[in-house]
């Protein structure tokens, strides 16, 4: 195996490759003099004629106003940008550096990908397809997949053939949780070369490396830096709608650069943008281990909340959750709202001490969450009780979901759908439970259920599941 030139060390200024900064962001990971970096760097305006240089925002609804400060010298209003204020202030008068990324950094070599796993033949087939369409750089291609398809393992060789000519690679979701579990699964699939993982709020200095796995946020600080651009769950809040965010994702690609989408739960939009043939598309019904998706059982509960709010332990919901409990495997309660779903782990604490034991509860606020994921894995909990940041990305061994509150209107269609989708994803445990736990059945939960259906009815019509029955 030849050697990689990320061996090499590289210059300095490689964490300006490919970058839109400021002076700061580079003297944080850099240790190079600023006078004799500066002279290589290409300098922009960070706020030019109302618009903002790194994230393209020219709404004066989100520019913020700094008063005359003739004392600082100082002597007109300054406008910054409030869109994308969470990244580091960006003030008329600042400045952004950027660096060209190189065209090539590796050597051609034959084993870059150590994965020593086996495609089914569908995962094989879209794996190529997408492949083939490298070529057609001016749209994107989506992977419309059920969850639990393998869509990690499909880009693998897609990947390993970017990298074998000298490329580089980003796999961005808008979600943190989604970038964790794929961190970790990329590295152990290229095995040979450094993974830098980006999220917001990281303590680990920015390094150039080869692959690249990233929030699309992150993704405000690249400029033309990438030859493949994967976004997992790209139907995902916060990326769905959010123009700021699709401009960042565009701009980090190079011009020759191919961008992908995977995803389970695909929206109108980009269902359109297929139908009008700006986005072309591969489909794969079925999952690899060729098990139907498990269909949801619809359980009426009643007025959830007033069970929750008064701690009515002879309520439907409680019954139902003892019983729930009590299945061999891992249990995902999803609840609507951070409040609900503490006040029901309060509940459960106080009425269930020994049951609360074996349970913790999870959400966008909580500062552990990456742990207590790890300790569900781990078998220090049998169960977890969540909002929906669990929805995405994660994959759990005999895994059983319990919705509470499936009626309520934050649960969209792809909501319940992807929850859905933690049921049944292993090899060894294609089943399980999954409780659609109501108060009243809505046009989502009915759609959700038809979705799951129909994916079945069409992976059975091309023979590509074996069992016709679901776990009911």
């Amino acid at each position: 195996m030849s050697e990689l030139i990320y061996r090499i060390p590289l210059p300095l200024e490689s964490v300006c490759w490919g970058r839109l900064i400021t002076k700061r962001e580079i003297l944080r990971c850099s240790e190079i003099e600023w006078d004799v970096l500066k002279h290589k760097l290409t300098r922009i305006e960070a706020i030019q004629d109302k618009r903002c240089n790194r994230c393209s925002n020219h709404q004066m609804d989100f520019f913020g106003k700094i008063p005359k400060q003739p004392a600082f010298g100082f002597h007109t209003v300054r406008y910054y940008c409030l869109n994308c204020l969470n990244m580091g202030r960006m003030t008329e008068g600042d400045w952004l550096y950027y660096l060209e990324s190189p065209s090539q950094f590796l050597l051609k070599i034959n084993e870059i990908l150590t994965w020593e796993g086996t495609l089914s033949p569908e995962q094989y087939r879209a794996s190529q397809e997408i492949i083939k369409s490298l070529p057609d750089f001016n749209r994107p291609h989506m992977i419309y997949a059920v969850t639990g398809a393998g869509k990690t393992e499909m880009i693998f060789p897609v990947i390993a053939t970017i990298l074998k000519f000298g490329g580089r690679v980003v796999v961005a979701s808008p979600r943190i949780d989604v970038c964790l579990e794929l961190a970790p699964r990329l590295q152990e699939a290229f095995r040979q070369i450094p993974v830098q993982l980006l999220y917001g709020g990281q303590e680990e200095p920015y390094r150039y490396t080869p692959i690249t796995v990233s929030t699309t946020h992150q993704l405000l600080r690249f400029k033309e830096a990438f030859d493949l651009v994967i976004v997992d769950e790209v139907d995902a809040f916060p990326y769905a709608g959010d123009d700021t965010l699709h401009y960042a994702v565009v701009r980090s690609k190079k011009p020759h650069g191919k961008l992908i989408y995977l995803t389970a739960t695909p929206d109108d939009h980009l269902m359109k943008q297929v139908e009008h043939e700006n986005l072309t598309l591969t489909t794969l019904p079925a999952r690899y281990h060729r098990h139907p998706l498990p269909e949801p059982i619809f359980e009426w509960i009643g007025d959830w909340r007033e069970a929750i709010n008064k701690g009515n332990r002879t309520s439907r919901l409680f019954k139902l959750m003892e019983r729930f409990f009590n299945i061999q495997g891992v249990k995902l309660f999803f609840v609507p709202s951070i409040n609900m779903a503490e006040k029901l782990f309060r509940w459960i604490e106080h009425a269930a001490p020994d049951l609360a034991k074996q349970m913790t509860v999870v959400h966008s606020k909580d500062p552990q969450r990456k742990e207590k994921v790890q300790a569900l894995r781990q078998g220090d909990y049998q169960a977890l009780i969540s909002t929906t940041i669990l929805e995405r990305g994660v994959t759990f061994t005999n895994c059983h979901v319990c919705i509470i509150g499936a009626e309520d209107r934050l649960y969209t269609l792809a909501a319940l759908v992807q929850m859905s989708g933690r049921v049944g994803r292993k090899w060894d445990y294609p089943t399980g439970q999954l409780i659609y736990a109501h108060g009243g059945i809505t046009r989502a939960m009915l759609s959700a259920r038809s979705q799951i259906l129909e994916m079945n009815r069409q992976a059975k019509e091309r023979g590509l599941i074996d069992d016709t029955t679901s776990d009911r």
